[in-house]
């Protein structure tokens, strides 16, 4: 089995005397795609900052290539593992074009113009994500889905190893949605690792390899997505009932109900 190129080793994050992450331990590999999943606030978001060394855990490790986060520098780091976050808020007038290609700047020295190699993978990025015709737009001008595919593309141009995203689809109209899914899981199938925070466990049952449940800043299940999504386990994280059928083409799929809402319909 090849070496996992992110890892956490029972990394606790405290703030303020806080715990916002408690003996998380995760280690997705090459080639593989780990969904985390979880209510709002159960430390989805936090964990992906560790992952990307952007937080620094309070205790236990975060690796790179086996090697401790803190011991890169930001450069090398930002060539290896890309993020893509949940806020797209962009506040200057730069063109899509103009923000993927800061994606090439981990890779380019200080007013190194872009070559042959970086222009093609700045194109391809932008074909990939669904963002090349918008090339000459601005990003103040685009709506929330679009400025997210800008994200995704800008992702793409670093060309880096991991890309760790941050509900990347809630903005996204469904097309869109299961496009940034199909992509993901084709980066992954290429050879990189992408670890993705998602609300929809639909999806994360359809196109993830490995599965994290987050609860109050604890992983309380990981595997494949059959072992982590339980119909019991759902129901305790996230409050609801939840039964799990299989696709016509074979994937696991859920419905879900309030808790009590289909015992109250069936005795009415």
């Amino acid at each position: 089995m090849r070496m996992a190129l992110l890892e956490l080793d029972k990394a606790w994050l405290e703030i303020g005397g806080k715990a916002i992450a408690r003996d998380v331990s995760l280690s997705p590999a090459p080639g593989r795609f780990l969904a985390l999943v979880g209510p709002n606030g159960s430390g989805k978001t936090t964990v992906l900052r560790l992952l990307a060394g952007l937080l620094a855990p309070t205790r236990g490790a975060a690796r790179l290539e086996g090697r401790d986060l803190r011991r890169w520098s930001r450069r090398e780091v930002a060539r290896r593992v890309a993020v893509v976050p949940q806020d797209t808020h962009l506040d200057f007038a730069f063109t899509v074009r103009e923000i993927v290609a800061m994606g090439r700047h981990a890779h380019l020295g200080r007013f190194q113009p872009e070559g042959a190699h970086d222009r093609a993978v700045i194109e391809q990025a932008m074909a990939r994500a669904d963002v090349f015709h918008l090339q000459r737009r601005l990003v103040t001008e685009l709506s929330g889905g679009e400025r997210q595919r800008v994200l995704i593309a800008r992702s793409l141009a670093t060309e880096a190893l991991a890309i760790v995203l941050d509900e990347p689809t809630a903005s996204l109209d469904v097309a869109h949605a299961l496009e940034a899914y199909e992509l993901c899981r084709a980066l992954a199938n290429e050879g990189k690792t992408i670890v993705m925070a998602l609300h929809d466990l639909n999806a994360a049952a359809r196109y993830a390899d490995q599965v994290a449940v987050m609860q109050s800043g604890q992983c309380v299940a990981q595997g494949s997505p059959s072992e982590a999504l339980s119909e019991r386990l759902l129901g305790d994280v996230f409050g609801v009932e939840a039964e799990a059928f299989r696709s016509r083409a074979g994937w696991m799929a859920f419905v879900f109900h309030r808790s009590g809402s289909r015992a109250a319909r069936c005795q009415g």
